[in-house]
């Protein structure tokens, strides 16, 4: 295989990572290292690099869409974005000392229940949910106009505290697998807090650009971020995530909640393996 051969299927495999990355709200990390370290023999340390950096690159261009549109909570994206911090600075703190086979096995068979449970999900977060004085105070409720439905969808957050919580546990498992937060905090959002899947999407879009820009940084430093495979990792993850940006206000609900459940159903597979094989 020639270079340019190599970096043309490298760029449209990270066109659909960046596609279905930007539609999830989970970045194309999930997608993009199996795909390099497996398919295309590129060492492991040099494939996550090359993932934090497309992470951050679908967050950068979908996040200016998903806020022109207002389907971006950004206060609620603040607030679960302070505990999923210190969260990770606990799990990069604890890593080596809890067992990794035990704790990605563990967090598979959650992302099996949770894929499973947004698949059967048939409303959109709009059932009845307890009142939540934290989040009148700080104001998390919001709207945003919905295209598919033609009409403003209007959602009250709910359950702050166990958001808070759960956003911690995200943190502390991205410190401790390396894995995005974005795959636990998009269920989080739809399934407990009564946040729309298109607006726990976009809200997740919009945090794991910040998280994922720190790590980006460190892997800088230490030289693993290698130009020749970043460079066609960015660019198609850009494209892909400006693609999906534009497709997710026009889609139904229940594309969206599948698409996501597609990316937790691999992200399933890549976690109960390594736990059980590897």
């Amino acid at each position: 295989m020639t270079p340019l051969e190599w970096t043309i299927i490298v760029a449209a495999i990270s066109v659909s990572a960046g596609l279905l990355g930007s539609l999830a709200g989970v970045g194309g990390g999930i997608i993009v290292v199996p795909a390099l370290t497996l398919l295309m023999g590129v060492d492991i340390r040099h494939a996550i690099a090359a993932s934090i950096v497309a992470v951050v690159a679908t967050s950068s261009a979908a996040a200016s869409t998903y806020v022109r549109e207002r389907m971006t909570n950004i206060r609620l994206g603040m607030l679960l974005e302070t505990a999923t911090a210190l969260g990770a600075i606990c799990g990069a703190l604890a890593a080596g000392l809890l067992s990794s086979k035990l704790l990605y096995i563990l967090f598979g068979v959650i992302l099996c229940y949770n894929a499973w449970h947004m698949s059967h999900k048939r409303e959109d977060g709009q059932h009845t949910i307890p009142p939540d004085p934290f989040a009148d105070k700080l104001s998390l409720h919001a709207s945003y106009y919905d295209r598919s439905l033609k009409r403003e969808l209007s959602y009250r957050v709910s359950r702050t505290k166990l958001g808070l919580l759960v956003s911690w546990i995200a943190g502390l498992v991205s410190g401790l697998l390396g894995v995005g937060g974005g795959i636990f905090k998009v269920p989080l959002m739809h399934l407990a807090m009564g946040v729309p899947i298109k607006a726990a999407t976009a809200t997740s879009n919009f945090m794991i650009g910040i998280t994922a820009s720190t790590g980006a940084a460190i892997y800088f430093m230490r030289g693993d971020v290698k130009p020749f495979i970043a460079a066609p990792v960015a660019i198609g993850v850009i494209a892909g995530s400006k693609i999906g940006a534009r497709l997710l206000g026009g889609m139904k609900l229940n594309a969206v909640r599948m698409a996501f459940v597609v990316v937790m159903a691999v992200a399933a597979v890549q976690m109960l393996y390594k736990g059980l094989f590897r």
